[in-house]
């Protein structure tokens, strides 16, 4: 795992490269998604169902590339329901959460994390 995130360039600093090709591996239930530079990111299906809101039972039906841009794909559901993956949401990681110290009333510091 520690290698994937090495492997990903902070947000807002990955270079494009077109999505080759996208296919849901049922087994790992995750998304194996290749680009054209090489680079290839098992992702979770549950983190894709996650971002696009997709109900829990929802089953994948098809996944796929746009051939014309190459930024992204989309994968149809079973429910009807539609999710589209940017390339910039599997290559680049969010922002780094940064830990901050907020004083309670009684006075106690408690830890809140804020974006």
């Amino acid at each position: 795992m520690k290698l994937i995130a090495r492997l990903r360039k902070p947000y807002g600093h990955g270079t494009f490269s077109r999505v080759k090709n996208a296919r849901y591996l049922g087994w790992e239930d995750a998304f194996d998604v290749e680009f054209e530079d090489g680079l290839s990111f098992l992702e979770p299906h549950a983190t894709i169902r996650k971002a696009n809101r997709i109900s829990v039972k929802a089953v994948p039906v098809s996944v796929e590339v746009d051939k014309e841009l190459g930024s992204h794909f989309k994968v149809t559901y079973d429910t009807g329901e539609v999710a589209e993956v940017s390339w910039s949401f599997l290559r680049e990681l969010p922002p780094k959460r940064r830990k901050t110290q907020l004083r309670t009333q009684s006075g106690r510091f408690s830890s809140n994390w804020s974006s």
